[in-house]
């Protein structure tokens, strides 16, 4: 008589994931199969603070991502759930264009050599000023960019002797657009690693990756499709209210899990735990808004290059969203960290003024949206204390960018939070890998 195999099949863990934006698609992605997984959304749709959104033909991205070659765990997870980087990012070598300031653009050598040529024959920059920026980089690298204490990237520019001209034309931009956080608050350290992981790297660590598709379409909706293929439980317009710990569980609204990763933003969260030093830490955020004005045309925009700026302007950066995306007509103007909100007719106006530098050409608009994150990102600010994915206890793992220890509020810091609170969840509960 043959051995018959009686065993029963190992029963998966239970796990939740509260929240479907990056840091917690990232998460379940990495749990699916290996977990009895459910993803809880408050929303209509996935992907969070990166995603577009709106009805019909009134969609919207509800805002703009640049991500960058070093975005490693961005790129590994899209071509997991089925969304290739190759065709959904438009890869450029890194460049810089503002309109009347700085036009920079690297060559595709090897580093530093493409960095020290785009240097060399950047326009709109003085050589003493060239030479001050490329020393502070230099002196960034020889320390490893790491500081012995944290500052102001402001202080630390003063202290590396930079000038007003390179503040003014490179230094206050990339900061505004990096940590979306002015320079006099915002901390010199996760400037340095953003650094570290672009310029500090390798060639292609550096390169702009531009978004050739809505933003939901680079991960949210591929990932709640191939999560669905996966069989998890997904469910959308599901606010979570309370989570209860017991033993060895946590209740979600009262059903039972064997964990949960909460990846909701630090405001959410804070209302949601119940260790009251991690709550007043995270009630502690602070956070910065993010403009997007969005311009329809009936004639093509034809800016001189997809992405660029314009020296003094209103806005930080223009897209052509019809050479990216094939959005027929559509501009969109973002400014970063404002320190004051116009009226929505003055923002389109001053949007307009901009644009019309570059696109003479354009007529009135056809349409124009006014898109106001307030809490876009949390203030990247000096000494910020984060905490780390298990310090809510209890078998509630912690996920977003806010959790991401070395980076600013990055789609990367966001998506990295959530494998690591994935892996975490596995080791504790000695799942399969």
């Amino acid at each position: 008589m043959e051995n018959l195999d009686l065993r029963l099949p190992a029963v998966k863990p239970r796990v939740a994931v509260v929240g479907a934006g990056w840091a917690g698609l990232a998460a379940a992605v990495e749990l699916a199969g290996k977990a009895d997984l459910t993803v809880l959304e408050a929303g209509r749709e996935p992907g969070g603070r990166a995603r577009c959104g709106g009805r019909n033909g009134d969609r919207f991205d509800n805002g703009q991502h640049i991500l960058l070659g070093a975005y490693a765990e961005c790129l590994r997870l899209m071509r997991r759930v089925g969304a290739p980087p190759e065709t959904l990012l438009l890869r450029r070598p890194l460049q810089w264009w503002r309109e009347g300031g700085v036009r920079m653009q690297c060559p595709r050598w090897p580093a530093p050599l493409h960095l020290a040529a785009g240097l060399l024959t950047a326009r709109g920059l003085s050589w003493q000023a060239k030479w001050q920026l490329a020393r502070a980089l230099r002196n960034l690298q020889a320390a490893s960019y790491r500081l012995s204490g944290d500052c102001s990237v402001a202080d630390w520019l003063g202290g590396q002797g930079q000038q007003a001209e390179v503040v003014r034309e490179f230094w206050r931009p990339l900061v505004l657009s990096a940590l979306n956080t002015p320079p006099e608050l915002a901390s010199m350290q996760v400037l340095a690693t953003v650094l570290r992981d672009s310029l500090g790297a390798s060639r292609e660590a550096s390169d702009l990756l531009l978004p050739a598709s809505d933003l939901s379409a680079l991960f949210p909706d591929p990932a709640w499709r191939w999560l669905a293929a996966q069989g998890a439980d997904l469910r959308v317009g599901r606010r979570v209210s309370q989570l209860a710990r017991e033993p060895d569980s946590v209740l979600v609204d009262g059903e039972e899990y064997d964990a949960v990763v909460l990846a909701a933003a630090p405001y959410h969260a804070a209302v949601l735990l119940d260790g009251p030093c991690l709550s007043a830490q995270l009630q502690g955020y602070q956070y910065w808004p993010i403009v997007t004005v969005y311009l329809r045309f009936t004639v093509a925009p034809q800016l001189p290059a997809p992405m660029m700026g314009v020296r003094g302007g209103m806005v930080d950066w223009l897209f052509d969203r019809e050479a990216l995306a094939g959005e027929s007509g559509l501009v969109a103007a973002v400014i970063s960290a404002p320190q004051s909100l116009p009226s929505s007719d003055a923002l389109v106006r001053g949007a307009l003024d901009d644009l019309r530098r570059l696109a003479p050409h354009l007529p009135a608009p056809l349409a124009s949206k006014v898109i106001v994150e307030k809490r876009a990102t949390f203030a990247s600010v000096v000494g910020l204390k984060r905490p780390a994915v298990r310090d809510a206890g209890g078998r509630v793992y912690l996920a977003g960018d806010w959790v991401c220890p070395d980076y600013p509020a990055t789609l990367e810091g966001a998506v990295r939070s959530g494998v690591a609170a994935a892996a975490a969840v596995m080791q504790d509960l000695r799942m399969e890998p």
